[in-house]
């Protein structure tokens, strides 16, 4: 499985960004061809070390990277991106990890 995870910071407008987010962005990303499970942090989120900024992690899954590069290529992942730039303007307010996953 490739996954990819965002962590979103507390935005400064916490309502307007879930709003956003639950409302828009999450329908546009699910579209995404190849798309196979989309998860969200539920409840506060602890930070062991550094400061206690993290808002919210949003998790998408694919089959694979092949995947996931075919779908994020497609005009629905445009969109989504697109959307992303929106609701989180600014990029020191998230971090986007790709990887992919083994079982051990």
């Amino acid at each position: 499985m490739a996954k990819m995870v965002v962590v979103y910071k507390k935005p400064v407008d916490v309502k307007a960004f879930e709003k956003h987010y639950f409302e828009t962005h999450i329908p546009l990303a699910k579209k995404i061809p190849g798309l196979r499970k989309y998860e969200i942090s539920n409840g506060p989120i602890t930070v062991i070390a550094g400061p206690p900024d993290v808002h919210l992690i949003g998790t998408v899954y694919f089959d694979d990277i092949n995947a996931m590069k075919k779908g994020f290529a497609s005009s629905e992942a445009q969109a989504a991106g697109a959307d992303r730039r929106l609701y989180a303007p600014d990029d020191s307010g998230v971090q986007m990890f790709v990887f992919d996953t083994r079982e051990v």
